[in-house]
């Protein structure tokens, strides 16, 4: 069932300005916010309207996002975040993805044992609060203090989870006493701030100083002995946030960046280096051959994805030599367009060959939310925050709640994706910025684990290929596959991690014709009926041709947009 909420937005405007009722789309020219509840966004408005900048304001939805769109996300999760800078015209990638235990007699004991399901020791370093210091402090204007208040607010209010969450406290958790914990915790840090002399890095510096390495990490390195954690003090101490440069390539005139090869992100890549090759403009869009050719582009990508994807600081991936033209020409024509594949089949970018070996060849060696920001000078924030579960626990009297993360990682020694000491897990979390002719485009992200890029690539095609508008794209139908490693399946048995039944999901408005087209190319076809894998995107957009930005979500889903623009804008 389909319905519509708008929520009004009660707070003091500047006079110059006024802020648009938040819903499903809007237009705006002084800042743009589409995140998951109605207080993030706020918190994210709040922050650009107090003079704040994509990042100030993106970091305020992150905070207020652990706190009402828990468990999909949750303070001791995961962040992996993009920001475009509007001066220097660069993006940069902000790493905030925790590591696994640096004990080795951690790591052999889960290569002994398995990651298991559901407690402390399926938790990463907690990363979130040292990826919002460092993005305030290369990126921002504001303090810790402005941007954490409308977190604390919801934390003091007594019932800060939204109603709009699908699943219960009781489900997720068996101690929902965390909010009071995580409140102090969090007043915790912005007395560091207040009392730390200095610059403002200084400053917020010592929020993340007293979060790892001060008494804040002393209460979470206690409740790591306490509940059989392999994580100490030392773990915490040594977390930094990785800024990175994206890896990127050009599509018709669009340059899509992505971050490295510890998340999924250059899946999106490879899918539109092949292609490339077709005339998707001939096809038409939704057309039976378009869908084909994007879903089997997509599971040759995957299969690259699964054997050769892994955290670069530790092992070497071919990532060069698997966006290249010359991989890219020996792939393409493993596309039929008669009949859909129904094996997994990477390639050996090192060795230039189109397949690796034939079939399923694996080779041994490879719940999120949503946050997209763009300010009133055109420095955009694409981001995606995670951490799902709350059974790794709560942290004790911190209130850092833990997620599960490190079941991304697998246990198939030589394989770049293994767990080993300090290491990040190879993450589903990708965010996507597309800049047009040098200029801002797109932000996007998605919820959905495997399929945030498959969700993403479908909205990117229909509004740079198509022309669609982002809300438009946003509500016909969407396409996943299922061909490759599940990412959550952390076993050494990378076959057990592949799907028994392997199947095209197809939101639901695919007319009858084209749906039998499709089965006749053998695809086995699922109606997605309850929407479970359309992923819940937030996209903001920027119309090359009147500078217009517009801000999408889905009405299916509890998903937000808000915007700010002067009076005299007229759209």
């Amino acid at each position: 069932m389909k319905h519509k909420v708008v929520f009004l937005i009660c707070c003091w405007i500047p006079a110059a300005l006024f802020a648009q009722e938040l819903g499903y789309k809007s237009l705006g020219n002084e800042g743009m916010v589409a995140a998951s509840e109605k207080a993030p966004v706020q918190a994210g408005l709040d922050m650009l309207e107090a003079g704040g900048t994509a990042a100030d304001a993106a970091v305020a939805v992150i905070l207020a996002e652990s706190v009402v769109d828990f468990p999909r996300f949750n303070i001791g999760g995961e962040v992996t975040f993009m920001f475009y800078d509007a001066e220097s015209q660069k993006v940069k990638v902000l790493s905030g993805v925790g590591e696994a235990p640096l004990s080795k007699e951690g790591i052999d004991w889960y290569m002994k044992n398995g990651i298991p399901e559901d407690d402390i020791r399926a938790a990463l370093v907690p990363s979130v609060i040292d990826l919002c210091v460092k993005a305030l402090q290369l990126y921002g204007r504001l303090s810790f203090e402005e941007t954490v208040a409308p977190t604390l607010k919801l934390l003091e209010s007594g019932s800060p989870v939204s109603s709009t969450i699908r699943y219960s406290l009781s489900e997720v958790s068996q101690d929902t006493g965390w909010y009071g914990g995580l409140a102090r915790t969090l007043r915790k840090l912005v007395e560091a701030e207040q009392q730390r002399t200095g610059s403002r890095e200084e400053k917020l510096q010592a929020v993340a100083d007293r979060f790892y390495r001060g008494d804040v990490a002393d209460s979470l390195a206690a409740w790591y002995r306490s509940t059989g954690s392999f994580f100490t003090k030392e773990d915490l101490a040594q977390h930094v946030t990785e800024v990175e440069e994206p890896v990127s390539i050009n599509y018709k005139g669009f340059t899509v960046y992505k971050a490295n090869t510890w998340t999924q992100g250059p899946v999106m890549l490879q899918a539109l280096r092949l292609i490339e090759n077709f005339d998707l403009q001939a096809y038409g869009y939704l057309s039976p051959e378009y869908i084909h050719v994007v879903t089997e582009a997509l599971k040759l990508s995957f299969a690259d994805r699964d054997t050769y994807y892994g955290d670069p600081l530790f092992v070497e991936v071919p990532l060069k030599e698997l966006l290249s033209d010359e991989y890219t020409r020996l792939r393409a024509p493993l596309i039929n367009m008669d009949l859909a594949s129904d094996e997994c089949r990477p390639g050996d970018p090192v060795g230039m060959q189109a397949l690796l070996g034939k079939g399923e060849y694996l080779k041994a060696m490879g719940g999120t939310t949503v946050c997209s920001v763009m300010d009133k000078w055109g420095n955009m924030v694409a981001a995606s925050p995670s951490g799902w579960g709350s059974k790794a626990g709560n942290g004790g009297s911190t209130g850092v709640t833990h997620g599960t993360r490190l079941k991304s990682f697998n246990t198939l020694e030589g394989h770049p994706n293994c767990i080993a000491p300090g290491k990040r897990p190879r993450v589903t979390l990708s965010p996507t910025i597309v800049l047009k002719d040098g200029k801002p485009f797109l932000a996007m992200c998605a919820e959905g684990g495997d399929t945030q890029d498959q969700n993403q690539l479908n909205l990117f095609l229909a509004i740079a290929e198509f022309g669609i508008s982002p809300y438009d794209a946003l509500t016909i139908p969407r396409f996943n596959t299922n061909l490759f490693q599940g990412s959550f399946n952390p076993s050494s048995d990378r076959h057990q991690a592949l799907p028994q039944n392997r199947i095209l999901s197809i939101r639901e408005g695919l007319s009858i014709e084209r749906w039998r087209r499709l089965a006749d190319l053998g695809h086995t076809l699922q109606l997605d009926e309850n929407k479970v894998n359309i992923g819940h995107p937030a996209i903001i957009y920027v119309d090359p041709g009147t500078g217009q930005v517009h801000g999408a979500t889905d009405p299916s889903t509890a998903r937000f947009t808000g915007a700010i623009r002067s009076k005299e804008a007229a759209f």
